[in-house]
């Protein structure tokens, strides 16, 4: 009990960035998460907020915990909402992440009192899945980012909506210093990424890894984590040492078989 709230609001340990915590898992230099050290770089240096977004699957949280794992693990908080929360329910989650000593005051004056003297010492505070927050937890930690005294880096990220959100709050939407979309890897980015990213890639036929992209991942990042789960599980059953097409086709056949291409 005591680990896990020394770890509440903290960066996720390494062995949570890849899916269902994918042994032998590599962390790759996809474009997107170059793209995403510089701008939480670039966002820690302004003392910014930014916006990182995408589809479900295509590595913008594996891609925010590893540049900020790099470039300030001692320094982020993160909080994270899978319903409509108040800015009371905001207010608790912050006191939470942040580890403030005590007990949540009672009245809202002191509690922002308290939060703003907190947010003095240097902050990145990681907002993930931002599309459920409301206008009014927006404008709550605009209201934080603007205070005078405040060191607060914020990084928004978010999947379906979350672009939308922001951009719907011109107060908050003109205050972001950088908006990143990540998308899924072009086949010439997954040819180049997934030989690095496992052990079993290393020596594949290319024309497997693409047959596999075109047919069933489409460049997803945590389809290529699941597909590659069945494939450890696939070689260890029957003793390949390779991939070969019958056991790809076994594999990705466990997908969904109504992925967009």
């Amino acid at each position: 009990m005591t680990n896990t709230l020394a770890r509440r609001g903290r960066l996720p340990a390494e062995r949570e960035d890849h899916f269902m915590r994918l042994a032998g898992a590599q962390v790759v230099s996809t474009r997107a998460l170059l793209t995403a050290r510089e701008n939480v770089r670039a966002a820690i240096e302004a003392k910014a907020m930014i916006c990182i977004y995408g589809q479900a699957g295509n590595g913008k949280s594996f891609a925010v915990n590893a540049s900020l794992r790099e470039l300030a693990p001692k320094l982020t908080r993160r909080i994270q909402f899978r319903a409509r929360p108040s800015t009371r329910d905001l207010r608790h989650e912050l006191f939470q992440a942040l580890g403030l000593p005590g007990r949540p005051p009672a009245h809202a004056i002191e509690f922002d009192r308290m939060l703003r003297t907190a947010l003095e010492e240097p902050r990145v505070l990681v907002c993930d899945e931002a599309q459920w927050l409301s206008k009014l937890c927006f404008e709550y930690l605009r209201y934080l980012w603007d205070d005078a005294d405040s060191d607060l880096t914020i990084v928004f990220t978010g999947g379906n909506g979350c672009f939308e959100m922001l951009q719907s709050e011109p107060m908050l939407e003109s205050r972001v210093y950088a908006w990143q979309e990540i998308g899924r890897m072009s086949l010439d980015e997954v040819l180049t990424v997934v030989p690095a990213f496992h052990p079993v890639w290393a020596d594949a036929d290319p024309d497997l890894i693409a047959v596999c992209d075109q047919e069933a991942v489409h460049g997803n990042f945590r389809a290529w984590a699941k597909i590659t789960h069945h494939l450890v599980t696939g070689l260890k059953e029957t003793g390949r040492r390779l991939v070969d097409e019958e056991l790809l086709r076994w594999a990705y056949s466990k997908l969904s078989t109504r992925q967009a291409v």
